[in-house]
């Protein structure tokens, strides 16, 4: 039975390994109509063959209707989504998907863009590119960081006109001291919109390296749903003050998930931390932020549900 969120059976035409431990997949409607649109950015979500609801940036080109193309990476330490994607899709078989959401969207008009990417991170900047054609409204760069050429999807595309000559390539065989250098293409404040996908690492790093920049030129996606789990993760309670709702979220499930499951609806989009859908006034407790959208003057008073935990045995919010 489909999850709600995936009510679009959708076919997969084609499944290509496009790099080691990535492969992608085209997933097209069974009567070959047109697909509904979608921008630069966008996600859907999936209900893998293993049950799980998985999201996954489309990397094609918007302007094709006819198909979206996703690629996914085989996460052996995760949670089976992945896993039960390479191991059991087929060429014929219905995935059921959602209907394209975009938590990361590319600003119009921008006068420039700078595009880092860590790994997987370039699905969705892929498509960006893809969608400028072969005159880009605005002059772009693309840093693409990974571990080895080999593990590094779509990268034979990019290295090819007319991309080549915007595309820096970089990969530090997992060495530290090895890692490039982002300070001096953010150590100067510009007007350039800079946007970064890719492993909390990088994203934290380059969060930082911008600090000085204006907000609002700044994006970030993530893939983590959740947030993930810490090792000192502590089970805590949550207690809505207008509603009178309490209830425990335990090690491993989010305030979001916990919330939606006692019917306590939050408008939300990416679900990691990443687009500020989720954010909810905060009356009381002390939190654990694991966002990458709110200001310091912000992380007394606000929380990105989504994400975000306790430090505290009990959170208060204006629920």
């Amino acid at each position: 039975m489909a999850h709600t969120d995936t009510q679009m059976p959708l076919a997969v035409a084609r499944i290509e390994d496009v790099a080691l431990g990535i492969r992608s997949f085209e997933l097209v409607q069974r009567d070959g109509t047109e697909l509904p649109a979608f921008t630069p950015g966008s996600h859907v979500k999936v209900q893998t063959p293993g049950g799980a609801v998985r999201k996954y940036s489309l990397c094609g080109d918007p302007a094709d209707r006819h198909r979206y193309v996703i690629a996914v990476k085989r996460e052996e330490a995760g949670r089976g989504g992945s896993a039960s994607m390479h191991e059991q899709l087929r060429q014929g078989d219905v995935l059921p998907t959602s209907l394209p959401d975009n938590a990361f969207p590319l600003v119009d008009k921008a006068k420039a863009y700078l595009f880092i990417a860590g790994g997987i991170g370039i699905t969705p900047i892929v498509s960006m590119i893809r969608s400028f054609g072969e005159l880009p409204p605005a002059p772009w760069k693309l840093v693409y960081l990974g571990r080895d050429r080999a593990s590094m999807a779509f990268v034979d595309d990019l290295m090819q006109p007319p991309w080549k000559s915007q595309v820096r390539v970089h990969h530090d065989g997992g060495d530290p001291d090895k890692a490039f250098d982002l300070w001096p293409l953010l150590e100067k404040p510009n007007t350039a919109h800079v946007y970064c996908c890719g492993p909390r690492g990088l994203m934290e790093g380059v969060r930082d390296m911008t600090g000085h920049w204006s907000p609002g030129n700044i994006h970030f996606e993530s893939f983590n749903e959740g947030g993930g789990v810490h090792a000192d993760d502590q089970p805590f309670q949550v207690q809505l003050a207008r509603s009178g709702l309490a209830c425990e979220v335990p090690v491993g499930r989010s305030i979001l998930e916990v919330l939606r499951e006692h019917g306590c609806q939050v408008a939300s989009s990416c679900e990691s931390g990443t687009c500020g859908t989720c954010k909810t006034r905060l009356l009381e407790g002390t939190p654990d932020h694991r966002d990458m959208v709110l200001m310091p003057d912000e992380q007394e008073t606000s929380i990105m549900v989504c994400v975000s935990r306790a430090k505290s045995q009990r959170l208060v919010l204006d629920l």
